[in-house]
């Protein structure tokens, strides 16, 4: 079984989220997509993230007509900080004799190599799957030079290019402004019911 792993924040998980997941199934023919929700990001430490109770249920919302996609609790239920490396290894431990297969962007690829224990985490991976964006920057070869093993496992991932940034939604609906058809109707719907991201709108 090839299982992909797609983690991030999800604040909140939008249309782009999807498009990527549905992308990644596809051309990296994954069997089962798991959305890796983090509640204690390393690299967002001191910034400002929705509570992970509401985060999860948005992922979930956003997730419940795709029988592909799964909600993993495998840093939920565990004690930050939550780093790539260790959730590796424990869906490896979880899925001794599948296929992993770890999301990223090529802005996360370019850093791989400041990582936390970025040969180790490599290691964890079966293969990267790796979606490319104008203008990120990335010289495989500087990055094969620091991990040499990471051209064997590399995989790039073809997606449509969608300027949708979650800080930019919230951004919208704080400031009143459009941002309906940046979400699912699902999710939009628990947004604009809780009240989330400040002064959510009705746009």
């Amino acid at each position: 079984m090839r299982i992909g792993v797609f983690g991030g924040t999800f604040d909140p998980p939008h249309l782009g989220h999807l498009i990527l997941a549905a992308e990644a199934h596809a051309q990296l023919h994954l069997d089962r997509l798991l959305w890796v929700l983090t509640p204690d990001p390393p690299h967002k430490q001191g910034q400002s993230v929705t509570p992970l109770a509401q985060r999860l249920g948005l992922v979930q919302a956003a997730i419940a007509d795709n029988p592909a996609f799964e909600l993993s609790r495998v840093d939920i239920d565990r004690p930050g900080p939550h780093y790539a490396v260790d959730t590796a290894r424990i869906l490896g431990k979880m899925y001794p004799t599948a296929h992993l297969v770890y999301l990223m962007g090529g802005d996360s690829l370019r850093d791989l190599p400041t990582w936390y224990q970025p040969a180790e985490f490599l290691a964890a991976c079966h293969t990267l799957g790796v979606v490319r964006r104008p203008g990120d920057a990335v010289s495989l070869a500087a990055i094969a030079a620091r991990l040499p093993e990471i051209e064997a496992k590399i995989r790039f991932v073809e997606a449509p290019l969608l300027q949708i940034a979650a800080s930019d939604i919230r951004r919208r609906i704080a400031e009143g402004r459009p941002y309906r058809y940046f979400l699912p109707a699902a999710v939009r719907q628990i947004i604009e019911q809780e009240k989330l991201y400040a002064q959510a709108s009705q746009t």
